[in-house]
């Protein structure tokens, strides 16, 4: 069946009603799911065994029989594990039911349905007994529940729980033990991510407001790949300190707590950024170790273990000072599980730690004010279309004779800083303007970044067009646009890891897993195999296999077209390597002469390396297959791109093509 659905598009701006099948929301789920990613982690499918084994061991020797309890079976993998390793048998309990029905087929087609049960239903709904779920409590508990906070996905609940009704007390538990670490850093590329920092403006200091600069911050962590953190953007104050552990195999509470670690400053600096990263030990003696520590942690890089999983900010730190100034000080550091400070600016609330870093980014503001310098007259009418921009403070310091701008303001920057009359805010949207709005001035400069909070691929920016689009009417014969244009470029590319979250695991450890690659695709062609996904290149390394191409060119100076717009061609492949998708990426043509990139921020390398924008999520298109590439010019990246102007979608197809 089925039924009319209003999605707001981000694109062009309106509600749109589309007929969706009732289970696109279930395709959608699985297609994003990134379950294969773990399943290709060899390092921690292998000290994941090491520790089945050992467990189911440890209980054999005591001459039990081996029961295990396995909560978020997944594909039923470590299930499967651990009756290999011996064990009696296994209650494998997944709540999400596709996953359920995938372990099922799995467990079938592997040969282990007569010692594998597979339990539809969350952990703590699970009943032990003659009728019950459970015919007996389990004395090993095995799970993967863990994200970036380590005690994320309702993690010490369902222990507590299992603890109290589903295992046998002094139960083996694998992982068997979890600790968490944390370092304190100055760092004025991550602080840039959490505060406002004063702005220089043709001899004006835009400050930051005094409510911002007291407030606690966004009430989350800052989930990053910490690895990708450069080692040099960042000064250590302290040791790295143990913050806390747990022990899985023993009752464990889910009630908040604290912890404190005391620790003499190492340098001189201010206290900005707490680093965290954590651990898990297989065994009770700590001899089979899964870590999550930076690469940087690491004094051989090549010893260091790739799990595919972030590190973070994690859960909530408190410190007793907020700067160092003497080495040897005793500082005190806290951590708190569960309560934390909330914003109370509001600024956190609409800006994301990446906008912050944007807002921040000095060469990416001097490039804003050069082109705004550039083309401003003091007769000059302005209107802001974009979310939050300081574009339009920076017209008026630079002396334009009205400014006015739509969407989210930055009301308290203005205040604190006494320039309130100098913006005025229009509370209706671009389709809604008139000239009475504007006090019957033309606009003779329309400005955006282009930003907008509803945006998550690339092209979604080009909402701006749209809006350029409705107030055509208003503009001045020889009004300016800014930016005047935005060129779609695209790459080929190889990537170190992020490859994983697409890729069919097939069989893992010895495991036929491909139910699990079946349901995924079967997911994917649903739609989402059609279409690119956002992703934070900085985080995830790539390698350029083609040069960047410039694919399609969107002209801010004429309204959005009524025909579709398309481009094709090939590229040839300079590179050798393994393909595994298309990264895009938008650039802004804001002047003749200055251009923007939300993509690549330099010249890609003979090698290949790629460094790119950390403030904005750029696009990826994943093939279904890899393929290798043997850069003597052999091989072609042939694109096909439409732009279609009544829904603001582009349809992409790509594909690997020899001359």
């Amino acid at each position: 069946m089925k039924t009319f659905c209003g999605r707001a598009n981000p694109t062009t701006g309106a509600l749109d009603w589309v007929e969706e099948s009732e289970e696109y929301d279930y395709h959608q789920e699985i297609a994003r799911s990134c379950y294969a990613d773990m399943l290709h982690d060899k390092d921690r499918n292998e000290k994941y065994y090491e520790g089945i084994r050992a467990a189911v061991s440890r209980v054999k020797a005591r001459g039990e029989r081996v029961v295990v309890l396995d909560i978020g079976t997944g594909t039923g993998l470590l299930s499967m594990m651990a009756v290999t390793a011996g064990a009696d048998y296994c209650y494998a309990i997944e709540v999400f039911k596709p996953m359920a029905q995938a372990a099922t087929c799995i467990v079938e087609r592997n040969g282990f349905s007569d010692k594998i049960k597979v339990i539809n239903k969350h952990s703590t709904e699970v009943t032990v007994g003659p009728d019950g779920d459970m015919q007996e409590r389990a004395n090993i508990l095995v799970t993967e529940l863990f994200d970036t906070e380590l005690i994320g996905e309702g993690a010490l609940p369902s222990y507590e729980h299992a603890h109290m009704h589903l295992v046998q007390a002094g139960c083996e538990a694998v992982p068997h033990r979890a600790t968490i670490y944390a370092q304190l850093v100055e760092s004025d590329m991550l602080w840039k991510w959490s505060q406002l920092q004063p702005i220089e403006v043709d001899g004006n200091k835009l400050l930051p407001p005094p409510a911002v600069v007291k407030c606690a911050g966004a009430p989350s962590v800052c989930d990053i790949q910490l690895s990708q953190v450069p080692p040099e953007s960042f000064t250590p104050l302290g040791p790295i300190c143990t913050m806390f552990s747990v022990d899985f195999s023993k009752p464990v509470s889910s009630a908040a707590q604290s912890y404190t670690a005391q620790f003499k400053a190492q340098t001189s600096g201010r206290a900005q950024v707490v680093l965290s990263w954590w651990d898990i030990d297989m065994d009770p003696d700590g001899n089979i170790v899964c870590t999550m520590a930076p690469s940087w942690n690491y004094s051989d890089p090549r010893t260091y273990p790739i799990h595919y999983g972030n590190t973070q900010n994690s859960l909530w730190f408190s410190l007793h000072y907020t700067h160092i100034y003497y080495v040897n000080k005793t500082f005190i550091l806290d951590v708190i599980n569960r309560f934390r400070p909330c914003c109370t600016c509001q600024a956190h609330l609409v800006w994301t730690r990446p906008r912050f870093g944007e807002l921040n980014d000095e060469q990416r503001t001097e490039s804003y004010v050069n082109a705004l310098r550039s083309i401003l007259k003091p007769d000059s009418v302005c209107l802001s279309v974009s979310d939050g921009s300081l574009l339009p403070i920076f017209a008026h310091l630079l002396g334009s004779k009205k400014v006015s701008r739509v969407f989210i303001s930055c009301s308290q920057l203005l205040h604190a800083n006494s320039l309130k009359h100098g913006v005025e805010l229009l509370g209706i949207r671009p389709e809604q303007l008139s000239l009475a709005d504007l006090e019957g001035n033309q606009i003779s400069v329309l400005m955006g970044e282009p930003y907008f909070s509803t945006s998550l691929l690339p092209w979604h920016s080009l909402f701006f067009w749209y809006c350029r689009t409705a107030v055509a009417q208003l503009l001045h014969p020889n009004a300016t646009i800014l930016p005047r244009a935005a060129t779609l470029y695209i790459v080929a590319v190889e990537f170190q890891d992020l490859w994983r979250i697409r890729a069919p695991c097939g069989t893992c450890e010895g495991f036929d897993v491909s139910p699990m690659d079946e349901m995924i695709q079967q997911s994917l062609d649903y739609r989402e195999s059609w279409e690119a996904e956002p992703h934070p290149l900085w985080e995830y390394p790539c390698r350029a296999l083609t040069k960047p191409q410039p694919v399609l060119t969107f002209d801010f100076t004429q309204c959005v077209p009524e025909q579709p717009v398309n481009s094709d061609g090939t590229v040839p492949f300079t590179g050798r390597g393994r393909c595994h998708g298309v990264a895009l990426w938008m650039e802004y043509q804001l002047t003749e002469d200055i251009t923007v990139s939300l993509g690549l921020t330099k010249p890609v390398s003979e090698e290949g390396a790629c460094e790119w924008n950390p403030h904005r999520k750029q696009g990826v298109f994943f093939f279904r297959s890899t393929r290798e590439t043997s850069g003597n010019g052999r091989e072609d990246l042939a694109y096909n791109l439409t732009f279609e102007p009544h829904t603001g979608d582009i349809k992409m197809d790509f594909s690997i093509t020899e001359p």
